[in-house]
C-alpha cells in the first residue's frame, strides 16, 4: 500500500467517544439534519450530515477546496457562521460543563473536541465522527439545538489536543450551522 493509498484510507476513518450519558435521550433519537459547508469566502465547500443515535451524533463530512493536510475538526457553542468576522460568531468549543479543551489535558476535553481530520492533495475532506458527547436534543447534556444554537468548524491547522483553549489549531476556513440561536 502506498502512503497515497494510506491517506485515502484514512480519511474516511470512523472515530468513536464513548457516550456521556446520551443513552436516555429518546426525544432526539432518530433526528438527522444536512448543513452546508461554507469556506472563508462565503462559497459552499460541501455538506455535513448530522444523525442521531444511541451512541451520540454520527457526523459524516463531504467537503472540497480545503489545503492538504491535518485539520482541526470542532463543535462551537453558537450557531452562527459570519464570513466576514472569520466565522469568530460561532465562539468557542462547545463545552457544557466546563471541561478544558483536549484529549491530552486531564480535565478534558470539550464536547465539541473531535479528532484531526486529514486533507489529501486534491483538497477532498470525507470524513466520518461518532461524537457520544453530544446529542441532537434542545435540552439536556450535550444539547447542540440549545437556545444559542451550534457551530461545525474547519480549522486551518491540526488540534494539538493540548494547548488552551482551542489546540493552537489556526483560523477557521469553514463552518455549518449545525442549530441556528433561537429568537
Amino acid at each position: 500500500m502506498t502512503l497515497r493509498h494510506r491517506a485515502l484510507s484514512l480519511t474516511a476513518a470512523t472515530i468513536c467517544f464513548p457516550a456521556a450519558g446520551l443513552a436516555d435521550d429518546h426525544e432526539s433519537a432518530g433526528i438527522s439534519l444536512n448543513v452546508a459547508l461554507v469556506g472563508a469566502g462565503g462559497e459552499t465547500l460541501g455538506m455535513a450530515k448530522l444523525e442521531q443515535t444511541p451512541a451520540g451524533v454520527l457526523i459524516s463530512v463531504n467537503a472540497s477546496g480545503i489545503t492538504e493536510g491535518e485539520h482541526a475538526m470542532h463543535i462551537h457553542e453558537a450557531g452562527q457562521c459570519d464570513v466576514a468576522g472569520g466565522f469568530a460568531s460561532a465562539g468557542g468549543h462547545f463545552a457544557p460543563g466546563g471541561t478544558s479543551h483536549g484529549f491530552r489535558d486531564a480535565k478534558g476535553p470539550h464536547a465539541g473536541d473531535m479528532p484531526n481530520q486529514f486533507v489529501g492533495e486534491e483538497g477532498n475532506l470525507e470524513a466520518q465522527v461518532l461524537n457520544g458527547a453530544v446529542s441532537l436534543g434542545e435540552t439536556g447534556p450535550g444539547a447542540l439545538m440549545d437556545a444559542d444554537g451550534s457551530a461545525l468548524v474547519i480549522h486551518g491547522g491540526a488540534d494539538d489536543y493540548k494547548s488552551q483553549p482551542s489546540g493552537a489549531a489556526g483560523p477557521r476556513v469553514a463552518c455549518a450551522v449545525i442549530a441556528p440561536p433561537k429568537s
